[in-house]
């Protein structure tokens, strides 16, 4: 089957990926541009798992100013190597990230920073919101709030503000196998003025 170089440059502007894995990519997937995408997606979740425990001791530190002067970014993100950490990709990711945090004001990376009083108040708000009805139908309720409150709240849940079919995890996800290193989101703080 002939793969056409333009379904090549497609798969590729969108991945960033090397021209070769989305010609493989294309091939294994009968030329279907949308199958090949997945096949990706997947390919790039095996690889960042099989890196997850890879330690990052290299990075850079990011400091973001919004054009309205009253919202900031500090940043840190760890990669595996000092090569890496100076990449524009590298780079990118940090401007975005940034970006999010500004515009998204998460207050946790993962579901486990957010303080457990955080939750049990939440979920204190929920039982008496929606009291009344049946415990079973209330436990699903208060699984469903606490699914959004962590999408909206944990940075690695949030919708990505520049895909909205994409959140921040699979962002990283992506880019991490795309630079083949392990990458993680070490700390941040948000300012914003008067707050």
């Amino acid at each position: 089957m002939k793969i056409e170089a333009s379904s090549i440059k497609k798969i590729r502007e969108k991945t960033g990926l090397p021209i070769m894995d989305c010609k493989k990519a294309l091939e294994e997937a009968g030329n279907n541009s949308e199958k090949a995408l997945e096949l990706l997606k997947k390919r790039g979740i095996e690889i960042a798992l099989k890196k997850n425990e890879r330690e990052t001791s290299q990075g850079l530190i990011s400091a973001y100013i919004h054009t309205n002067g009253k919202i900031g970014v500090l940043l840190e993100v760890n990669c595996e190597s000092d090569f890496v950490g100076k990449t524009e990709d590298f780079r990118e990711l940090l401007k975005n990230i940034a970006l999010q945090i500004a515009a998204m004001s998460p207050i946790g990376i993962e579901k486990k920073d957010i303080a457990p009083e955080i939750i049990e108040e939440r979920k204190k708000w929920w039982n008496e919101e929606f009291s009344g009805k049946p415990e079973k139908i209330l436990k699903k309720i208060i699984e469903g709030k606490l699914d959004d409150f962590y999408r909206e709240k944990v940075l690695l849940e949030q919708t990505f503000v520049k895909d909205e079919n994409t959140t921040i995890r699979d962002y990283i996800t992506a880019v991490i196998a795309k630079l083949g290193e392990n990458i993680i989101i070490k700390r941040f703080v948000r300012y914003e003025l008067g707050n």
